[in-house]
């Protein structure tokens, strides 16, 4: 659990400090560099001994809210959480909301090597290779907020055979990037937190913030 003393996010502060809803380092490089021009402090859950949420339902916005209530209801601070994924147009949309663990419901290990090697064998047969990230954003000011803020963001790209490039996480390897001929995992973190699914929900995100400052 949190410490009780530590001090909840006000509307006199502001949402200068704000727990991240997720453990995953990726994720959280990537919040940090977006937010923090923003004067925003992210807090790890993990930094806070908030364990995982569950995420059971069908749809991105969902399983960002049910993120985003669970770590703020244990914090006491306002909460951020996203729900992002890969959805392949051959494939019906899948990964989609399971794309942390689609090896996983095949009886695969969780991990990104085995995420990946599950889609490029279901793509063996498709000649169309079209997908997008998306992302949802939910923001609470309290666990029980009545008016979340919600953001989205889509990142079009082609899904290729071969991993290339050693930044990124997940699908990123395979993910070509149209007019940058380059996979997101060949993009420099700065230039992928510009043209990003998360990037764009973000910048969503703020305008949002703004208009309710």
């Amino acid at each position: 659990m949190a410490d009780p003393q530590a001090p909840a996010g006000t509307a006199k502060d502001g949402l200068a400090r704000v727990v991240l809803a997720s453990n995953n380092a990726g994720k959280l490089r990537e919040f940090t560099a977006l937010l923090g021009a923003a004067g925003i402090e992210l807090v790890p859950q993990g930094d806070l001994n908030v364990p995982e949420a569950d995420e059971p339902h069908p749809t991105f916005v969902e399983n960002a809210l049910a993120k985003a209530r669970h770590a703020s209801k244990l914090t006491g601070l306002p909460a951020l959480a996203d729900d992002s994924g890969l959805c392949v147009r051959a494939l019906g949309g899948a990964p989609g909301v399971h794309s942390a663990r689609y090896a996983q419901l095949a009886g695969g290990e969780k991990s990104d090597a085995a995420n990946n090697a599950r889609l490029i064998g279901q793509l063996r047969a498709h000649a169309d290779r079209r997908a997008y990230y998306y992302c949802v954003l939910a923001l609470v000011r309290h666990a029980e907020d009545p008016e979340p803020l919600i953001a989205e963001g889509r990142w079009h790209g082609v899904v290729l055979d071969a991993p290339r490039g050693a930044n990124g996480f997940g699908y990123d390897p395979y993910f070509l990037v149209p007019g940058q001929n380059r996979t997101a995992a060949e993009l420099e973190p700065a230039v992928k937190n510009a043209m990003s699914h998360r990037a764009l929900a973000l910048r969503h995100l703020l305008a949002r913030l703004q208009e309710d400052a």
